[in-house]
């Protein structure tokens, strides 16, 4: 759905930058410096408890951020905030935000949440005068720095996608209606995190059996572009680091699949598995930076042999 259009102009000024995880912290280091910026400020759930650890401090130090003393002190000091929290929290975020929510503050919502979840976050903000630009960020953002592929919507897109792509970043506007860059964002997902899960069983049963050797050449003969070990390593490394926010990125691709009414089965199992990656390393049964899938593959077929 449309909402009235901020009323005042885009200003990127001062960027804050809510969620100071890989994706916060890259779009901090790459925004600074860039032509018009003058601060950065961030702020992460983490600090609620404790004060920024170790590697916070010198992230913060490398893109010459400060750490804000709380999400409503943040977006009080800021012109542009971006949100690159878990897809759980995007709701969650935005409530924080909404008593510091004013004309000329404009929301850049990175996360991985349903089209429903988006527009409820949209109204929020834009009944506060605020602008909100839904973002579907549509491969992983490491690679690609700032500069990742995003789809953005929302009435003040077009505005606001002139003005990212001159410090940058990489926007197309896929509608003026929320929910349209996060429906394709999703769907893409399924399919995906989906892969994901389903080489992580696949292969992980082969190698059970003894046939991994025989059964991946029949993935290149029937998809010779993609090489399929090297699928399998990445796959792998890529949900025992990031298992966590995966899974709650499906639980809101399920909520997306829910949203048109359409019984989410596979999703939800697709949740569930990365979920069950995330139970598996917390056991310390696998772990993040393993390159060869097998190590893993090897480390969850003598788990369960031992239980």
């Amino acid at each position: 759905r449309c909402i009235g259009m901020n009323k005042h102009p885009l200003s990127f000024a001062r960027i804050g930058i809510i969620g100071f995880g890989e994706v916060g912290r890259i779009f901090a280091a790459g925004l600074n410096g860039k032509a018009g910026v003058s601060s950065i400020i961030a702020w992460d759930a983490r600090w609620r408890d404790a004060p920024p650890n170790a590697d916070d401090v010198a992230a913060l130090a490398a893109a010459d951020a400060c750490a804000a003393a709380s999400a409503e002190a943040l977006c009080a000091a800021s012109d542009l905030v971006i949100s690159a929290v878990t897809a759980a929290n995007t709701r969650a975020v935005i409530d924080a935000l909404a008593p510091k929510v004013r004309n000329g503050l404009t929301v850049l919502d990175l996360n991985s949440a349903s089209p429903g979840t988006k527009q409820a976050c949209a109204e929020i903000v834009h009944a506060r005068g605020g602008a909100y630009v839904e973002a579907g960020v549509m491969t992983s953002v490491p690679p690609y720095g700032i500069a990742v592929p995003m789809l953005i919507g929302g009435p003040d897109a077009t505005a606001f996608s002139a003005h990212a792509n001159a410090l940058g970043l990489a926007t197309t506007v896929a509608s003026e209606k929320f929910g349209v860059a996060s429906a394709i964002k999703m769907c893409r997902s399924i399919m995906i995190k989906g892969l994901e899960a389903l080489i992580i069983e696949s292969y992980t049963t082969a190698r059970t059996y003894g046939v991994e050797d025989a059964m991946i050449p029949t993935l290149v003969e029937t998809f010779p572009a993609i090489d399929w070990e090297k699928q399998g390593d990445y796959f792998f490394q890529r949900v025992v680091q990031h298992g966590a926010r995966r899974t709650e990125e499906m639980r809101e691709a399920a909520a997306t699949v829910r949203e048109t009414g359409l019984n989410p089965v596979m999703t939800t199992a697709i949740a569930d598995r990365q979920a069950w990656v995330v139970a598996q390393r917390k056991a310390g049964i696998v772990s993040p930076g393993v390159k060869p899938w097998r190590e893993n593959a090897d480390a969850l077929i003598a788990a369960r042999k031992n239980t």
